[in-house]
């Protein structure tokens, strides 16, 4: 079992689909960093040596992932918040921030779909 940024890789998956798993790695620096290791992407977790480890290891440290990435976006956020930009007052309404249309879609954001039932319009007709 391999562990890296406190993320357990999968043993049978691809070196370039495993290091998918940590928060802030996709597919493009995914390349990247096994490139500059000089790892194949197309070898499986569970085939890598320590040494190999080792040098993931320390590449992935260049970059902001998983705890400190989140931290950082949570404080991009927060200040978008605290001056008092629009885009700050969607993310505390939980609205969209990025010019979304919010009549329709946005149920993410919205909640459940609240249908009007018939038997309501009935009962209105009757009086």
């Amino acid at each position: 079992m391999v562990r890296l940024v406190g993320v357990d890789l999968p043993p049978n998956k691809r070196v370039a689909v495993g290091l998918t798993y940590i928060y802030g790695i996709g597919q493009s620096l995914s390349r990247v960093i096994l490139e500059k290791t000089g790892i194949s992407p197309d070898r499986k977790i569970k085939d890598l040596n320590d040494s190999e480890v080792v040098a993931l290891r320390d590449e992935i440290k260049n970059y902001a992932v998983e705890g400190d990435l989140r931290k950082d976006i949570s404080l991009a956020i927060k200040r978008l918040m605290d001056i008092g930009t629009y885009r700050g007052s969607r993310h505390r309404k939980g609205l969209p921030a990025r010019g979304q249309r919010t009549k329709t879609n946005a149920r993410t954001k919205r909640g459940k779909r609240k249908t009007v039932g018939l038997g309501k319009r009935k009962e209105e007709e009757k009086i």
